[in-house]
């Protein structure tokens, strides 16, 4: 099917302002690394997104949901198809009691924020976490010592024929950096948490604290997305990075953080193929010296053979 096709079945269904052509997508990420998606697409409700999902799925056009790009390295060629972002329209937050109702798009630090407010006890751990609660949700993000599996309840998702589903907080099947949802290839619409009531003071104060670890501790200075590989079992990758003798090495414009090893970072220069080319030099390197795999934890997009 020609892309002026997509756009006009699109149209139908999303306002003509929220599809946009060949998009830069270095604008939709953290890194700044990105090449123009053939259609940018910003659905404004959950019907709509459906809609994109099943035509799509339909007309076999391969598509990619964003939140707000915060840990993804998208290839300076592009992305052929469609990219949905739910970041910013999808972000609608409510309380009732001690449960927080979330959009996918809503940000994790917003979430945050409005727990706070309302003296909700639990989620300070996320609100230094650069992300949407969607990807928070598929990949059971954490940070000291919480994790979403601490909070959710249930979600609600729509699977790769556009049908809504909601699972419990069993059937996603969370564990570290992993769930349902990535395996089953799931889009999060929605999730509960729950929180507990506490003190206003001590949940700004923890939340105080947790940031000034991130400023301390991590690049954020910095373009990256975030931490580069999951944390192998029994190790930490910051340390297996620092150990083999890789803090602030440089490929092209792609560097080792030397605040934090566990960051591959951006001079503001890097293309997509600097830190592709360092995170294998990296994981050939840590699997050498000590025989550990390391897997990225930042999502790679790149369907251009």
């Amino acid at each position: 099917m020609e892309i002026n096709e997509v756009i006009n079945l699109l149209c139908t269904q999303i306002p003509n302002e929220n599809i946009l052509m060949n998009e830069p997508m270095k604008n939709h990420t953290s890194f700044k690394i990105g090449g123009p998606a053939d259609l940018f697409v910003m659905p404004t409700d959950c019907t709509q997104l459906v809609s994109a999902v099943q035509l799509c799925n339909a007309h076999n056009i391969p598509y990619y949901i964003v939140g707000n790009g915060s840990n993804l390295l998208i290839d300076d060629k592009g992305f052929r198809g469609v990219i949905i972002q739910l970041y910013k329209n999808l972000s609608d937050i409510e309380i009732e009691d001690t449960v927080i109702t979330a959009d996918s798009g809503a940000l994790l630090s917003k979430i945050a924020n409005v727990a706070f407010e309302h003296g909700l006890a639990g989620f300070e751990f996320a609100q230094g976490i650069p992300g949407t609660l969607g990807g928070a949700v598929a990949m059971n993000a954490g940070a000291y010592g919480g994790e979403i599996q601490d909070v959710i309840i249930d979600a609600q998702v729509i699977d790769q024929k556009g049908q809504k589903i909601t699972l419990s907080k069993e059937d996603l099947a969370l564990g570290y950096r992993t769930s349902i949802i990535q395996k089953n290839k799931y889009i999060v619409l929605k999730a509960r948490l729950l929180l507990s009531r506490g003190s206003k003071t001590a949940i700004s104060e923890i939340m105080k604290d947790l940031a000034g670890r991130r400023r301390d501790k991590q690049p954020l200075e910095k373009p990256s997305a975030g931490s580069t590989f999951k944390r192998p079992e029994g190790y930490f990758a910051g340390k297996l990075i620092m150990d083999a003798g890789l803090r602030g090495y440089q490929i092209g414009g792609a560097m080792v953080s030397t605040k934090h090893c566990g960051f591959v970072v951006s001079d503001g220069t890097a293309t997509f193929k600097d830190v592709k080319a360092l995170i294998d030099h990296i994981q050939l390197t840590v699997k050498e010296k000590f025989n550990v795999d390391l897997q990225p934890e930042i999502k790679i997009i790149s369907n251009q053979g």
